[in-house]
């Protein structure tokens, strides 16, 4: 710490105090500067993190329904099943009910 007190108080004392001026300006602009500054780059992150999960709940969906199909089309009593209670689709002479 004596060193860091040394240069702020020594003979280039202005050119350090100036140094450390142009060194904090430089990083508030990076900081809050418009355009492309720190901020976006935290968004974008968090963004891009929320569209990575999002793609992997979407995976885990797709793999979900193509199990699905795959059991529709190779289980006639799955397809039946599913075609009475998604369309209330019956057999003729069968009475459909709904019950909400």
């Amino acid at each position: 710490m004596g060193k860091i007190r040394q240069l702020f108080t020594g003979e280039h004392r202005s050119f350090f105090i100036f140094a450390t001026a142009v060194t904090a300006v430089a990083l508030l602009i990076l900081t809050f500067g418009p355009g492309n500054n720190l901020i976006h780059w935290i968004g974008a992150r968090l963004e891009i993190a929320s569209q990575r999960r999002q793609i992997e709940q979407y995976g885990r969906e797709i793999e979900e329904m193509d199990r699905r199909i795959d059991m529709l089309r190779s289980d006639r009593d799955t397809l039946e099943k599913f075609a009475r209670e998604r369309f209330h689709f019956a057999e003729p002479g069968e009475d459909v009910y709904i019950v909400d």
